[in-house]
């Protein structure tokens, strides 16, 4: 007779709490975002004016975004020297490599979109 596993130690428990955490995250991300609109739209006092102030604003906000890919950067730069001095091989920079061009590609998907709004 094999001893009982309890439910909590079970592999497919921890894949169904990381992905409650991931959903709790994305929630919390998107309520947050909602609640700034909310708010925005409160304190200008309509949707058409909260609408002018974010045109008006979008220089502010693309200095806002390059600081955050810059800093974003540097952070990933310090991550991969760590990663590469720790995992030396082929297949670390390998991934390495499809995890950068996925960046850059979601970036300029994400920019692209926004200059096409505006």
């Amino acid at each position: 007779m094999s001893p009982m596993r309890s439910t909590w130690l079970h592999p497919h428990w921890l894949l169904g709490r990381r992905v409650a955490k991931v959903l709790l995250w994305t929630v919390v991300i998107v309520a947050a975002a909602v609640g700034a609109n909310i708010v925005g739209i409160y304190l200008v006092g309509s949707v058409a004016g909260w609408e002018r102030w974010l045109v008006a604003a979008a220089g502010y906000f693309l200095v806002w975004r390059l600081c955050l890919y810059g800093a974003t950067t540097y952070g990933w730069v310090w991550m991969r020297r760590r990663l590469l001095a720790r995992e030396n091989d082929a297949q670390a920079r390998r991934r390495l490599v499809r995890s950068e061009i996925a960046g850059v590609v979601a970036i300029v998907a994400l920019e692209a979109s926004l200059l096409m709004q505006g």
